[in-house]
Parts: structure tokens; sequence; C-alpha cells
């Protein structure tokens, strides 16, 4: 069983996902409360059957430090909706230090981008503005909520109202 729970603090707002065991523990020692249970499935434990959580929302505020979103290649490709920050296309992508390494450039959200291999041949250790290719769009450090979108498959429906930010009294 590898469901995933969507966790909302205590203000509604999303915290994390976890799986349905993290989030079945947190249910049972209280410290979160059943908001959905998902299409009605059940856990079963030896004395009596609980509804399968989807969503939790956490009894006590958790001051959640910005849940960062990992920096790796594939999330980079996702922020940037697997196109080239140059020319548009999907094919053939790797990634480009906006300003170059070999000009002291870091790994970090907002100088890594997406780019062909073409275009990264191209603007080799060049920034933008010297390469005559202008950026698509501004990189930027993608918010954790979008990400948690990824992990929803089947659960999208039953999810959205939280990720969305109408947080309708439920």
């Amino acid at each position: 069983m590898n469901s995933r729970v969507l966790v909302l603090n205590q203000d509604n707002s999303p915290l994390m996902v976890c799986s349905v065991e993290r989030a079945f523990i947190l249910v049972f020692l209280n410290k979160s409360e059943m908001v959905r249970a998902s299409n009605g499935y059940k856990l079963h434990s030896v004395s009596k059957s609980f509804p399968m959580p989807s969503v939790i929302r956490l009894n006590r505020y958790v001051n959640a430090p910005y849940k960062g979103v990992n920096l790796t290649r594939q999330n980079i490709f996702k922020r940037d909706n697997h196109e080239c920050q140059y020319c548009g296309t999907r094919k053939e992508l790797t990634i480009d230090h906006v300003t170059p390494r070999a000009r002291g450039g870091v790994d970090t959200w907002l100088n890594l981008v997406t780019a062909c291999k073409k275009c990264n041949a191209k603007k080799g250790d060049y920034t933008p503005e010297e390469a005559n290719m202008p950026l698509r769009r501004k990189p930027h450090k993608p918010s954790y909520s979008i990400f948690l979108k990824d992990h929803m498959n089947g659960q999208a429906g039953e999810w959205d109202s939280f990720l969305t930010g109408h947080h309708g009294h439920h």
C-alpha cells in the first residue's frame, strides 16, 4: 500500500505528503484528525477498522521551516515544464548554469535552468546576455505545494481544494 496522504497544518495550509502508515500513526496518536477518508477505504487493525486517510490536519500548528523542494535535475525539468528555457524544445534536455560554473556560477534554483544540448553548447561559458540568448522565463524557487501535486495521482480531486488556496470550512 503506497497511497499518499496530504497533511495539512492546523491552519489548513499544506504541510507535507506522507505515507498512509505515517498519517495513520499521526491520527492514532491524536496529533491530527481525519479530514477526509480516501474513497471510503478502511485500514484494519486487529479489533476495529479505521477509515483510510487521504487528507489529515494536525491539531496544533507546526512551525514548518520552508519545506524545500530538493534541487535535482528532475525537479528543475519539472519546474521548467520539461522545455529548453532558451528555444522551447523538449528534446535532449540537460541542465544549464545561467551564470556559467567557469565564472563562479553556483548550483541554486535561480542559476540552473533546463536547456537542450544544442543551446547549452551554443551558450558555452557565456551569460544569456552575452550569448544573446534571453531566457524565456526567469528561474525561480518553486513552492512546495506545486510539487505536492505530483503525488496526487488518483487523489487529485480530493486534494484540489486544499492546494489551490481556497480553504472553505469543511
